[in-house]
């Protein structure tokens, strides 16, 4: 709103300074004939304002606001589809990320260790995704304005594979608890990551 409202008053200031410079001129030139000017139209129709939300540069808020969404905040709870801690990760997901040799028990009780497979699974997300980081962020997608931490959270619970074709298609997907992708792409699009 005070962007808006600073566009306006500096919109009137150069048009004022056009009017009086046109009229010094004219004063100036009196002897030629000028051609009257023609008045300015002021726009009286509502128009359409897109305001962008600024982005916030802060990875532990973005990880504590997934986190507060997946488990409140929790390392230690398992949900009945087996799927744990603060994030919720399922065991393929780790075992996918290198995390084979650690038990589940071990992984809950190890904080520093949930907190490091995150940021690894939004780094090999953001790999995977990143022609469509490229193309995508910063437009509007079947009605969802598009930012790259809203296609890392929308990953982290569809997978990248699902982001690629709600993308491409529109194809929604939904988790176990009916948690819809488009869901995390707008809950999550307001932060300005560093993975």
């Amino acid at each position: 709103m005070k962007k808006l409202l600073l566009t306006i008053i500096v919109s009137l200031a150069s048009t004022f300074v056009m009017a009086y410079s046109i009229v010094s001129r004219q004063i100036i030139k009196s002897p030629i004939e000028l051609e009257p000017e023609r008045p300015l139209a002021l726009i009286t129709s509502p128009t359409k304002v897109k305001i962008k939300i600024p982005l916030i540069n802060q990875n532990e808020l973005f990880l504590t606001s997934i986190g507060r969404r997946e488990s409140s905040n929790r390392y230690n709870i398992v949900n009945k589809w087996g799927y744990m801690g603060k994030y919720q990760f399922g065991r393929k997901t780790l075992n996918a990320l290198g995390y084979k040799n650690i038990s589940n028990e071990q992984f809950l009780a190890n904080h520093k260790l949930q907190e490091e497979a995150m940021l690894k699974l939004l780094k090999h997300n953001k790999h995977i995704l990143r022609r469509e980081i490229k193309k995508y962020c910063g437009t509007e997608k079947h009605g969802v304005y598009i930012t790259e931490s809203g296609l890392l959270a929308a990953a982290h619970l569809a997978g990248p594979g699902n982001v690629k074709k709600w993308l491409r298609r529109g194809k929604r997907f939904r988790d176990g608890l009916g948690t819809d992708l488009v869901e995390y792409l707008k809950l999550f699009g307001n932060y300005k990551i560093n993975v």
